[in-house]
């Protein structure tokens, strides 16, 4: 197996030390919050697993991040920068793997790679040596010159994800990042991750998969119904409510055998 490579791009700096900061965010759909009074940091080269049921708010969080949705209330800081003042600039450093890639179904994989590095403007022959190394990691080599269009939607998780590596970013986001993934993939998406911290990146991915948040994580959040409701290391949350595992510190917070909801607001799996 391949070793896994060191961080691709450059760390993250802000005077406060955090990645990612967010003070009173909300973002309302038709006079329901999705999410709310969000206050959150992410520490410079921290692994952060946002946990939630459907319908907490996760899928809307991230866009709200990556600057595919307004917010209705609140600021978010990504690396010290906000997308109303300075959108162009916070992109080069951002990343972002949406649930459902948007890849182009008549590229192959290695193209789809090569385009969305060359957007970022990274150099031709950096692009190919991270191209060829995520897709080697990632067990994509034989099926690089493949059409997208014959991917699963695991290897087109896997495919967008080699992409935005490819570009370098200090902050990834990350949802449901291993749905659809078989558990090789599964294995190896963890060691890129944190072999990506490790290095200087700040990641933050949701997941309603608990092995996966208590095996990779430095903190954990527990979002339900829109709200921050716990964070801290596993062992930080489970000192808090009684020592019990994290599938029942989860289960505490979050259940609600009243609500059946099952989006994120804005009509998006959360």
């Amino acid at each position: 197996m391949t070793d896994i490579p060191q961080h691709l791009g450059s760390a993250a700096t802000t005077t406060r030390g955090y990645s990612i900061e967010t003070a009173g965010l909300g973002r309302e759909f038709g006079g329901k919050w999705a999410v709310q009074d969000l206050d959150l940091r992410v520490h410079i080269g921290e692994l952060y697993g946002f946990l939630g049921q459907n319908g907490a708010g996760k899928t809307t969080t991230l866009r709200l991040l990556a600057g595919l949705l307004r917010p209705s209330s609140g600021e978010a800081r990504i690396a010290g920068l906000t997308h109303a003042a300075d959108s162009r600039a916070l992109k080069m450093r951002l990343g972002f793997v949406p649930d459902t890639p948007p890849l182009y179904d008549y590229l192959t994989g290695r193209q789809y790679i090569a385009l969305v590095a060359s957007m970022w403007k990274v150099e031709r022959k950096v692009r190919d040596e991270r191209s060829d190394r995520l897709l080697d990691l990632l067990h994509m080599s034989d099926t690089a010159d493949d059409l997208c269009k014959s991917y699963s939607h695991g290897m087109r998780k896997k495919a967008h994800l080699a992409a935005v590596l490819a570009t370098g970013p200090e902050v990834l986001l990350l949802d449901e990042p291993t749905t659809g993934l078989d558990p090789g993939s599964t294995k190896r998406l963890k060691d890129l991750l944190r072999a990506e911290v490790e290095s200087g990146t700040t990641v933050l991915f949701s997941t309603h998969v608990l092995d996966i948040t208590e095996q990779i994580c430095d903190r954990v959040g527990i979002l339900a119904k829109g709200r921050l409701r716990a964070e801290g290391t596993v062992a930080e949350l489970r000192a808090q409510n009684g020592n019990q595992s994290l599938e029942d510190v989860f289960l505490t917070l979050t259940e609600d055998p009243a609500s059946n909801d099952t989006t994120d607001g804005d009509g998006a799996s959360a």
